[in-house]
């Protein structure tokens, strides 16, 4: 019955991820080119930029096409939609908490997938500059807390994300690319996700957004 429940479950997830992708070629056809983009998982698709950047002033506008639960094949999968229908000039991805979030994490096979999209971004769209931010900081406490997040809090730990960082910030030089720590003032003593920005202790409410959007700030305010 247990393995019943999870099959449905799972099964409704995936229909809506495929829905996500829909609405969003369906959007795409109304997005003026040439903007900015953020793009990744839940922790992208969750980033309130649309209403915090009514507050903050930068020349261009920014477009999230994050998906929750996106590893990178999906996104790889559903890059059109997610990225080459909106030809931005300026693309932040924030992609593969969820790939290392699993017993079978594969650190070869992130990278691959992640050197892909980026593959991809350059043949379709030469002249957009891509830069990858660094993966947040979890709150392994919270699976106290929440016994449900408490496997998931287990694999995706803070030292499995900072080697995490370290390898894709080593994959970005390889290739050229800009690779930006945007966790500073994330942390507590422990090194943990503070509380006051965690829900479920690896989300955010949108106080723990607005200091990385902060974070952000000087390079935002210097697109063009």
């Amino acid at each position: 019955m247990e393995n019943e429940i999870k099959k449905i479950m799972d099964e409704q997830f995936q229909k809506e991820k495929a829905l996500k992708v829909e609405r969003y070629r369906r959007l795409n056809q109304f997005a003026r080119k040439g903007q900015i983009l953020f793009v990744g998982s839940s922790l992208m698709e969750q980033f309130p930029i649309d209403e915090m950047q009514r507050q903050i002033d930068i020349p261009l506008e920014i477009y999230n096409r994050g998906i929750g639960g996106y590893v990178t094949t999906e996104l790889l999968q559903n890059i059109d939609a997610c990225i080459l229908e909106l030809e931005p000039k300026y693309i932040f991805i924030n992609i593969g908490t969820n790939d290392i979030s699993g017993p079978e994490y594969n650190k070869e096979e992130l990278l691959d997938n992640y050197g892909k999209i980026l593959d991809i971004v350059k043949e379709k769209l030469p002249d957009t500059k891509v830069t990858l931010l660094s993966y947040y900081p979890t709150n392994p406490e919270f699976g106290e807390k929440l016994p449900y997040m408490k496997e998931v809090l287990g694999y995706r730990s803070n030292a499995r994300i900072k080697q995490a960082n370290e390898d894709v910030k080593a994959f970005a030089e390889e290739r050229g690319l800009e690779w930006i720590y945007v966790n500073d003032g994330l942390m507590d003593e422990k090194g943990y996700l503070k509380e006051e920005f965690a829900i479920d202790g690896m989300h955010f409410f949108a106080n723990g957004y607005k200091v990385i959007l902060e974070n952000m700030l000087p390079i935002l305010k210097e697109l063009r």
